[in-house]
């Protein structure tokens, strides 16, 4: 079964880190992309941060730069997104999501469309909370 999964969500004081995890299962993270989501209430999902799983291209919104940084395990087919300097705004639900590209697919230059992602996990709960 091709999926992707998160963890490593929880409750964190202002100023704190969390580091999540997006674990694929199905296939290897060697083409495409993985990119993280999130989803406050009463607000869109948006884009936080991509990584190309091929080349480590990566990139941030402008609401996590410096403070958030994605990278990639290949050898663990997992992407984490370490989360420093957490603000209350920036507790959501985190999502990871993951396009594969493969012979005969469209294909998408960095960073994909969000229409591109094929898989999204269930979504991790961050509350940045005194």
């Amino acid at each position: 079964q091709l999926q992707v999964v998160e963890s490593g969500g929880g409750l964190v004081q202002p100023g704190g880190s969390l580091r999540l995890s997006c674990a694929a299962s199905g296939f290897t993270l060697d083409s495409g992309a993985i990119g993280w989501f999130r989803q406050a209430p009463g607000k869109e999902r948006e884009g936080v941060s991509c990584i190309s799983t091929s080349d480590g291209k990566t990139v941030y919104a402008d609401s996590v730069k410096g403070r958030f940084t994605i990278s990639r395990d290949n050898d663990k087919n997992t992407v984490y997104l370490q989360m420093n300097s957490l603000k209350p705004e920036d507790t959501a639900v985190y999502y990871c999501a993951a396009y594969r590209y493969y012979k005969g697919r469209v294909y998408y230059p960095f960073p994909p469309p969000r229409s591109a992602y094929d898989y999204w996990g269930q979504g991790t709960q961050v509350t940045v909370s005194s």
